[in-house]
């Protein structure tokens, strides 16, 4: 018996790690949105809060809603929080199979690489190309892994 670390690493021969990664990507792009109307949910309960704020302060509460955009925060400390935690996986990805670990050791990732990694994606998807590009090339890698996961030394793997 061979005594190898849990959860797995990338160390094993590299039929192990296809099967890590078989069908990540289709994976990824459902759990995202998955994650999206989780997020949705967040929002609407926010602005259903800012609303009734204002009713009791007479209107004066409403003017939190110019600042509902920065709920894009909410997706990077939701990234954070998720992905960085013991689950090791946002909702959708734990929804369709999915954790993320650190390709070197196996393990979890930190909520600061989490969310770096987060702030990378939305920056992508901003930008058609650069996005395309970013997922192009988890086609063309065995690992599937994106060029933000590189950059934040991660990987999607099928949990």
């Amino acid at each position: 018996m061979v005594n190898r670390p849990y959860p797995p690493t990338l160390n094993y021969p590299s039929y192990e790690a296809g099967r890590l990664t078989e069908g990540v990507i289709a994976r990824r792009f459902w759990a995202y949105l998955i994650d999206l109307v989780v997020i949705a949910l967040w929002v609407v309960l926010i602005s259903i809060g800012i609303f009734f704020l204002g009713i009791i302060t007479l209107g004066l509460g409403w003017g939190l809603f110019f600042a509902l955009p920065l709920t894009a925060l909410i997706f990077i400390v939701y990234n954070a929080v998720t992905i960085g935690g013991a689950a090791q996986a946002t909702v959708g990805m734990r929804t369709m199979g999915l954790r993320v670990i650190d390709p070197q050791t196996g393990r979890g990732v930190s909520p600061l690489a989490a969310a770096v990694h987060a702030l990378f994606f939305y920056v992508a998807i901003s930008t058609f190309l650069l996005w395309a590009c970013d997922v192009l090339i988890g086609f063309v890698r065995d690992d599937r892994r994106f060029i933000r996961d590189l950059l934040t030394g991660m990987m999607v793997v099928r949990a």
